[in-house]
């Protein structure tokens, strides 16, 4: 290498050098191929196809051409990068399922909604839609700027005229370098009119605008669940629309099926039929027994036949849930504007669009008015000539060259150069009398036009006036009726809307594992009963709650921490009867700290109260509506003091009477209006006084027949609410139930004649009675035996449920027994034993 060779040379840094190259590589792809442009809508392939079918006269009065001459035509003149890409867009241009308003009307087969692609283009035929006419309107009038094709033999617009609004109406989809765009088609007729209001008033606000164009307008249809990401869209130029399609339930002779008439934007039918008969293969989806396509050139028909004992709108749930028949169209309005990629709302289309429509209004009306103005010269030359014809033909013949009868003419008539031509180029048939009247009335209707040009020149506002016009023209002209509807639904898809509402049991272990069983895994059994096996623990682990609560409730799980947190009850999963469950810390977001109290709900009202109770008798009492925000990690409930912990949580009126009741036995009755209302996080007040080593056990509600109380030995009593006389909060109360010096009460909770009551064991034994096999007893009585326990056992608590009609249980067997073989020899015969009076033991200390 020379010294002169290695001065050519420029060092460059190659990072930056890439970098520059790829920002260069990047926006060749951005501007010139994937993104289309603001003011037509259109992507430079569409553009030069649609203008070299114009250019070639193929339009919709005439004959249809053969596809493959209009891709020869596009790839030799303006768009050199193969035949394929621009085969594939004369295709899509041409599918009625691909564009709300079709481009090209094509002739043979052009492809399917099922994916089929079309056949090659030697064997098609198309031409251009009337409305693609309407985007070329225009253009040989200067309307849009030229510029020199590929290898600068012709010319090629910039961009169209654009009086149809495609970019709104037919949508775009693209992928570029680091950007994409996708968004949606609309409906013409509404498009029209919300840039018509636009036009009215610029100030309109999106939601304004909503109400005239209130949303995308697929051509396949469907439904449009929400409006919400619409919203997002129009105003950012971002949102995310969820469609559905349309289907309906038929019942015929008993067996129910479901039909499918249209599909959302976009998704293959073929492969959406192909994907639910595989779910129903591996049984994702059960009680469906056929799926059949019966489409034809008259519109889609999917015909799914379901078993006889399916749920037809729980199957069609899950076919929305799991299938293409619900998509989500992610809406990203991104257009090239003034060569530079932005992301748009729709008030920015419309504007940019307008900006456009002015711009081309005002140079084809300077055009028409240079043209009419030009004409209108050339009438003066003709009229005045004809006026003094005989002169004119004088000076004429005189001359002996065209250029010196020109010269002549300018000369002596006061003429100039193109209107002496004119003159020279008359042809005889025009001294006739009606010529001349002719040429006079067009000078007079040039006169016209050329002061209605000036007049829409003279102002902006008679330009937008024009466009307002057109823009309503070309709505009533083309417009059609909406195809996609729109419902008020919102948010994600319901899961509860695949899932059964019945009644669970759900239970609880001291170390935190739940879990649910169906209600009836428990039949009815005789008070006295051993119960059945509910729930197998692991060593050292007890069964700490037991409740009945709907697959549909949220939970509310209240922590040792005084935190709160929400759980659905389908979200617990079902196990066995003999099954220890799942740790709950797998389904709730737990900082060290436990689950202590449940209570389950159906809606928060505005009107009802959570009612909180501790351990050592503090209460606190606050709306249900601070606590209807579901968060993943949890919400602050209530404070608690040192060494208290939550026990209970109910759900009230603002007038309720309470009765707390504590492990030794005492019952306290007070009305809930004397507990102030209090926010989250607060302490609460005193609501029990409590004697040394007591701790209050449950909170019961006075809005039934009686209240049940048990005791860990399992045994129990119905007591009138008549027996316990309210007291002030803050006090003692009275003695309820004679209790045993090892085991205090688990429960105490009203009850009605016709409920049924499930018991559970600390070992896991669960035993389901009626509440009207318990005796009704006076306060300070020890009551009957419900539940016999194993030595060692006891209670951990029972739940209320409403009696079915079903048979109760036989005690026999092992797991069923008579309460005879070992019952207190105070049991025989009589409910009602140990009636002593209201005493207490000798020792509380004891306890």
């Amino acid at each position: 290498m020379t010294s002169e060779e290695r001065g050519r040379i420029i060092p460059v840094n190659i990072e930056q050098e890439m970098k520059s190259s790829y920002i260069d590589y990047a926006m060749s792809v951005i501007i010139g191929r994937a993104i289309p442009d603001v003011r037509d809508g259109l992507k430079p392939v569409h553009r030069r196809t649609l203008f070299a079918m114009g250019e070639m006269g193929n339009t919709h009065d005439k004959p249809f051409k053969k596809s493959a001459r209009v891709v020869g035509d596009v790839m030799g003149k303006y768009h050199p990068h193969g035949d394929a890409s621009i085969y594939d867009t004369v295709v899509k241009m041409a599918q009625p399922f691909s564009y709300r308003h079709t481009l090209v009307e094509g002739q043979g087969n052009f492809g399917s909604i099922d994916g089929d692609s079309a056949a090659a283009m030697r064997y098609t035929e198309a031409r251009l839609d009337p409305v693609a006419e309407e985007l070329l309107e225009d253009i040989n009038k200067e309307t849009v700027n030229f510029v020199p094709n590929f290898d600068e033999s012709l010319r090629e617009p910039s961009v169209l005229p654009g009086k149809f609004p495609n970019l709104l109406v037919n949508g775009s989809t693209g992928i570029a370098v680091g950007m994409a765009t996708n968004m949606a088609p609309h409906n013409l007729g509404e498009v029209s009119r919300a840039i018509a209001a636009v036009i009215d008033n610029p100030e309109i606000t999106t939601d304004d605008l909503m109400t005239i164009m209130p949303g995308p307008d697929f051509p396949t249809g469907g439904v449009i669940l929400g409006t919400s990401g619409i919203k997002n869209a129009y105003r950012d130029g971002r949102g995310k629309v969820r469609i559905r399609g349309v289907a309906e339930i038929e019942d015929e002779e008993k067996k129910p099926r479901i039909i499918i008439s249209e599909i959302p934007f976009q998704v293959n039918k073929s492969r959406m039929i192909e994907q639910m008969a595989a779910l129903v293969r591996e049984k994702k989806i059960d009680g469906i027994s056929d799926i059949r396509d019966e489409s034809d050139k008259d519109g889609i028909r999917v015909v799914i036949e379901l078993k006889r004992a399916s749920q037809p709108l729980t199957v069609l749930n899950q076919l929305y849930k799991h299938t293409a028949l619900e998509t989500t169209f992610g809406i990203i309005n991104l257009a090239i504007v003034d060569v530079q990629p932005k992301v748009l709302g729709l008030r920015s289309i419309i504007n940019e669009y307008l900006r456009h429509r002015r711009e081309v209004v005002r140079r084809r009306t300077e055009f028409d008015l240079r043209k009419a103005e030009e004409r209108q010269h050339i009438l003066k030359g003709l009229l005045l000539a004809l006026d003094r014809i005989d002169e004119v033909i004088a000076t004429i013949r005189a001359s002996k060259t065209g250029e010196e009868a020109s010269a002549a003419l300018i000369a002596q008539f006061g003429l100039d150069a193109v209107q002496a031509d004119a003159i020279l180029k008359m042809q005889l048939r025009r001294l006739a009398a009606l010529e001349h009247q002719k040429i006079a009335d067009e000078r007079d209707a040039l006169h016209r036009e050329i002061e209605r040009l000036s007049t829409i020149l003279a102002d902006d506002k008679n330009i937008l006036a024009v466009i307002r016009e057109e823009i309503t023209t070309l709505g009533e002209k083309y417009g059609n009726e909406r195809r996609t509807k729109i419902t008020p639904f919102e948010g994600e898809f319901d899961k509860e809307d695949l899932i059964e509402k019945r009644e669970v049991v759900i239970s609880l272990t001291g170390d935190n594992y739940i879990k649910s069983m169906p209600l009836e895994t428990y039949r009815g059994q005789h008070r006295g009963g051993r119960g059945i096996i509910g729930m197998a623990t692991k060593e050292d682990d007890v069964v700490q709650k037991v409740f009945t609560a709907c697959t549909h409730d949220y939970l509310l799980c209240f922590t040792s921490a005084g935190r709160v947190y929400w759980l659905k009850v389908y979200d617990i999963p079902e196990a066995s009867r003999t099954s220890r469950g799942k740790a709950i810390v797998n389904l709730l977001n737990l900082n060290e700290e436990r689950v202590t109290a449940i209570i389950s709900v159906s809606e928060f009202s505005d009107e009802r109260f959570f009612l909180f109770v501790t351990r050592e008798g503090m209460i606190v009492k606050i709306p249900q509506a601070e606590f209807s925000r579901p968060r993943a990690n949890g919400i602050n409930a209530i404070t608690l003091r040192e060494n208290d912990e939550l026990v209970h949580v109910k759900s009230i009126d603002a007038t309720s009477d309470l009765i707390l009741t504590t492990r030794f036995g005492q019952s306290l009755r007070f009305n809930i209006e004397t507990v102030p209302l209090r926010h989250r996080n607060a302490l609460g007040v005193i609501g029990i006084k409590l004697r040394y080593g007591d701790l209050l056990q449950d909170i019961a509600v006075i809005e039934k027949d009686h209240l049940l109380t048990i005791t860990e030995r399992g045994y129990g009593k119905r007591t009138e609410f008549d027996e316990f006389m309210g007291h002030g909060r803050a006090t003692m109360g009275v003695r309820n139930i004679q209790t045993d010096y090892s085991a205090g009460v688990v429960s105490s909770k009203a009850v009605s004649d016709d409920d049924e009551v499930l018991l559970m064991s600390r070992s896991g034994i669960v035993m389901r009675t009626a509440v009207s096999e318990i005796s009704i007893q006076k306060r300070g009585t020890r009551g009957v035996r419900i539940m016999k326990l194993d030595n060692g056992d006891s209670l951990v608590g029972f739940t209320i449920i409403k009696s079915a009609p079903e048979a109760v249980e036989t005690e026999t067997g092992s797991e069923s027994t008579s309460d005879n073989d070992s019952a207190p020899e105070s049991d025989s015969g009589s409910d009602e034993y140990d009636t002593e009076p209201d005493t207490e033991p000798e020792n509380m200390n004891e306890y």
